[in-house]
């Protein structure tokens, strides 16, 4: 059966990705996108936010710009899926290239439909941003050294380096340091030196962002790295030394990071520090469990195939340099190692990173294409055929979930639109929740400047200052939540969590709080915000 090279690179992976994605869906893995998005469209700022100032440089104004003029279009899904399917189309070049002088067109279709199906899928279904500029650098890495004598091939693969950079820098340098074992095997000394000129122009690059960045911006980076080693690295160990202390460390426990006379690089530098050996006594174990299960829950398919290349390089002698090929599986264990227990390893980095590996494997093993392909044993056949069955089934379940999470952050966010289409300002705590497993294809109908959020990374953005005095006159938190409680056309969102910690909050600041839920939680929706009555007023 005779399959155009076209048809397998270009055509084949856009059509994997539109059946993938209206058979199973498409689902943010977190909360970040659709906070990004919202953003950009203004629904949760004074107005558009054209810079996102950490990540989609120059892209963001176009994105903002775009919404003004079709809000109804999901732009910011089209840009991402369109640069996935762009990078799906760049690994697809990459192993066609290694298997199209020793397969026949149907074979190699299959094949490539199965290396999809294992790993890729995911990336389309569980979305996250992040993914994608690991994907873009990896994949054109790869493609640059199977092709470094072809300019127009050259040419794209810089092209996608930049979209890659554009969206997240250090997550293309990441991609890039991800294949770099395969770009080397692929191509040698040429792909060494791609690699080094691939990084050393991400790493100029990024260093030119730094330095021309504004105070605001300097600041915005500096907490966020604070905050996400103090909550999602568990690099620091909070002591508080101060009331103000304890009560700033419970704001960033909450995500609460709009009070910056609270939340401020002093606080970290006075309450939080990192100490050794509570990190490898009580944090490292505890990590090491998490990664673990990981990689055997969510990478098991990925890890069998692995392992496949790791036996037919141990049993053969015909591959060159395989101290190389040793080397290079170091070099990715100690990467995912190094990531699960410094910082964390969620599956917006670790799907891609094994993809990533396992690609740079099969790079190693059919880079002489002179070569037949080794002999595919009966028991390899079934291997790969439970393998599929296996993942279809956790991919199955997935789905499951993930359409139950939508209906009930859904659920939350239809009675926010509502709310805002008759004139209500909705104030938010935890609405994170709602936004995480919704899809990058459906728009919310929210209205402009009309969610004021508590909790999240978008409170430490320079523009919620600015939405705060657009909408009370002051920028300061706590009087402007002591006057929106006054005003009738504010609802207030929250969770039982954030419904506790705030009367201490805006007691500390002289000002006495009342919060009471108005009607029953729904059952299991205890993650979720619920409708509140607060009532403030000043102390005497």
């Amino acid at each position: 059966m005779h399959v155009p090279r076209f048809l397998r690179v270009v055509v084949l992976p856009l059509l994997l990705l539109l059946s993938a994605s209206a058979g199973l869906g498409c689902y943010f893995e977190t909360n970040d996108d659709l906070s990004i998005v919202l953003l950009l469209q203004g629904r949760t700022a004074a107005a558009p936010v054209t810079d996102l100032h950490l990540y989609f440089h120059g892209l963001a104004p176009l994105l903002a710009g775009l919404y003004q003029q079709f809000p109804a279009v999901p732009w910011y899904g089209l840009l991402l899926y369109g640069l996935l399917y762009l990078a799906g189309v760049l690994v697809f070049a990459v192993l066609d290239r290694l298997l199209q002088t020793r397969l026949a067109g149907g074979p190699l279709t299959l094949l490539l439909s199965g290396f999809y199906g294992l790993a890729w899928l995911e990336h389309g279904l569980w979305f996250n941003y992040v993914r994608v500029p690991i994907l873009l650098a990896g994949a054109a890495l790869l493609l640059a050294a199977q092709r470094a004598a072809r300019r127009r091939y050259l040419l794209l693969a810089g092209l996608a380096l930049a979209l890659a950079w554009l969206i997240r820098p250090s997550a293309a340098l990441l991609g890039v340091l991800a294949a770099a074992p395969g770009a080397v095997w692929l191509a040698g000394r040429r792909g060494a030196s791609l690699v080094g000129g691939a990084g050393l122009l991400l790493a100029v690059a990024s260093l030119v962002l730094w330095l021309g960045s504004s105070p605001a911006t300097a600041t915005y980076r500096t907490l966020d790295v604070l905050k996400s080693n103090l909550n999602d690295y568990q690099l620091y160990q909070p002591r508080p030394r101060t009331p103000a202390d304890r009560l700033g460390l419970q704001a960033v426990e909450h995500w609460v990071f709009g009070d910056a006379r609270l939340v401020n690089a002093g606080l970290f530098q006075r309450a939080a520090r990192f100490e050794p050996a509570a990190f490898l006594r009580d944090t490292v174990p505890a990590k090491m469990a998490a990664w673990a299960g990981l990689l055997a829950r969510d990478y098991f398919a990925l890890l069998v195939l692995l392992a496949l290349s790791w036996l037919l390089v141990a049993r053969s002698q015909r591959f060159a340099h395989r101290s190389g090929f040793w080397l290079g599986q170091l070099f990715f264990l100690g990467l995912l190692l190094g990531l699960g227990l410094v910082l964390k390893l969620p599956p917006r980095l670790g799907m891609p990173l094994m993809g990533l590996w396992l690609l740079s494997n099969l790079a190693y093993v059919l880079r002489d294409t002179r070569r037949p392909l080794p002999r595919l044993s009966p028991l390899l056949l079934a291997v790969v055929s439970l393998l599929l069955v296996a993942y279809a089934f956790k991919t199955t379940h997935r789905v499951q979930v993930l359409r139950q999470e939508r209906a009930a952050g859904l659920a939350v966010l239809r009675q926010l639109e509502r709310a805002t289409q008759a004139g209500q300002l909705v104030v938010g705590a935890g609405l994170e929740a709602a936004y995480k497993s919704q899809s990058p294809f459906e728009s919310l109908r929210l209205t402009p400047h009309s969610v004021l959020g508590l909790t999240g990374w978008p409170t430490l953005d320079p523009s919620q200052p600015a939405f705060r005095r657009q909408l009370t006159g002051t920028a300061e938190l706590a009087p402007a939540l002591a006057q929106l409680a006054a005003h009738p056309a504010t609802q207030w969102w929250l969770t039982p969590e954030l419904a506790a910690w705030l009367p201490a909050y805006l007691a500390a600041h002289q000002w006495r709080a009342y919060v009471q839920p108005v009607g029953a939680r729904p059952a299991g929706a205890d993650h979720l915000p619920g409708r509140y009555r607060v009532r403030v007023e000043r102390m005497k």
